[in-house]
């Protein structure tokens, strides 16, 4: 599967009607986005299950403005539409591989329990 491009108008559907949802905050200008790239590409191709979407931060400052991103890449896990993972900063192949083994791992009513008793 290829990556999927998204804006204003797709983010908040996609993160909700997908089981896990991998996006990419990145910019054209930066050169590090430029090098994750292929490696986020060929993760999409490896794991046609999970969406990995990507998100221009010049093109939709409004999204990553509400979702403080600070630094790009950066990349953000959702799992049935909750935000599990946050972590600035390009990633090998074997982390990226790592992270999609544990949040398909995670036990989801234990992540609800864990946020209804911060909240």
């Amino acid at each position: 599967m290829s990556t999927l491009s998204l804006t204003t108008s797709n983010f908040e559907s996609t993160i909700v009607e997908n089981p896990i949802v991998l996006v990419d905050f990145w910019a054209p200008w930066c050169g590090p986005c430029r090098a994750f790239a292929p490696v986020f590409d060929r993760s999409a191709k490896s794991h046609p299950d999970v969406v990995h979407a990507k998100l221009d931060t010049e093109a939709e400052p409004e999204i990553a403005g509400a979702l403080q991103i600070q630094a790009i890449p950066t990349i953000m896990a959702f799992r049935d539409g909750v935000l599990v993972h946050r972590q600035p900063g390009a990633m090998p192949a074997a982390a990226l591989e790592d992270l999609i083994t544990r949040v398909k791992a995670l036990d989801m009513a234990d992540v609800r329990a864990k946020i209804a008793a911060e909240s």
